[in-house]
């Protein structure tokens, strides 16, 4: 696949606060998670990408575009969701993307139809008629989101998409970057700190701490176990399902919730399992390969990069 966004050494100072530490990057289209605790550098990505501020060091390019030359292109081609609150009192929600549509270009009326068409998409309905003050916090999110795709970009940067929004609002939102990102084509970056939200969409994952990059691959990679693992649920207590497989020379290790972990390249060892359970009368609500979690790469990534420091 293509490489829609290339960093090479990207060194961003304010002042003697580094930001940004030789940050380099190769990235696929699809939906990429930008993660990191806070002073990771993140916001500071994201303004070096849509060439809202100018590097030390370093060089890149956005859709074919250069960083340093062709800012202008890249913004016209992506599509910024703001954490925060952006809007002009006073007008309406559908006057709100109109006008963002406007700013890209589009005639006035040509504008309106496709305000009107993605407040659809985006799930705000009649409510586009009021003044966006008046909006709620999800109501304003919803129109943030309308606003960056208004003009029907390749490239979207939502950044705390999910912020603020209840569970329903939350799925909906979800279900709308999965639509854009595997029917429509688009390449999505989000940037979050809800692992969850990740987990759900993303197919590749970067891990920011203190403005260098510690973690940038497939999700599906990162969270496969190095080595083949299942993971039992029973149906009850597990203890006689225990015994058996450890009487037959297996290591099965016994979580906090109860679920068992067993670690064996024994490609047949799911079907004994069932087979050890029947004969333990111990039931299985599930057996499946375990992975490994997405929480956990995160606090080692963030953990590896305190014990990096002097």
């Amino acid at each position: 696949m293509d490489t829609l966004i290339r960093l090479e050494h990207i060194t961003k100072d304010y002042g003697r606060l580094r930001a940004l530490d030789d940050v380099s990057l190769a990235l696929e289209a699809g939906v990429i998670g930008l993660l990191g605790p806070n002073g990771a550098g993140k916001s500071t990505l994201i303004k070096v990408l849509m060439g809202l501020v100018r590097v030390n060091h370093g060089s890149g390019e956005v859709l074919g575009c250069q960083l340093r030359r062709e800012v202008r292109k890249i913004r016209a081609r992506v599509g910024y969701m703001p954490e925060d609150d952006c809007y002009v009192a006073g007008l309406s929600g559908a006057q709100m993307v109109q006008f963002a549509a406007r700013l890209s270009g589009h005639p006035s009326i040509e504008a309106l139809r496709r305000a009107h068409e993605i407040l659809d998409f985006s799930g705000i309905e009649e409510e586009r008629y009021r003044n966006v003050e008046t909006f709620s916090t999800g109501m304003r999110q919803k129109l943030k989101f309308a606003q960056a795709i208004v003009h029907d970009p390749p490239l979207l940067v939502l950044d705390e998409p999910t912020a603020g929004l209840d569970p329903e609002q939350r799925e909906e939102m979800l279900d709308r970057v999965r639509v854009l990102a595997r029917k429509m084509g688009k390449t999505v970056l989000i940037s979050t700190h809800i692992l969850p939200d990740v987990q759900s969409v993303c197919d590749t994952v970067v891990i920011l701490a203190k403005g260098r990059v510690r973690v940038v691959d497939k999700l599906e990679t990162l969270c496969r176990p190095s080595a083949p693992t299942y993971s039992v649920r029973t149906l009850g207590p597990a203890a006689g399902l225990v015994e058996r497989i450890r009487r037959e020379g297996h290591q099965v290790q016994t979580e906090p919730d109860g679920t068992l972990t067993l670690t064996d390249t024994d490609d047949h060892l799911p079907q004994r399992v069932w087979e050890w359970a029947r004969q333990a009368e111990v039931g299985i609500r599930s057996l499946a390969p375990a992975r490994n979690s997405l929480e956990q790469i995160f606090l080692e990534a963030v953990k590896e990069e305190n014990r990096a420091d002097p």
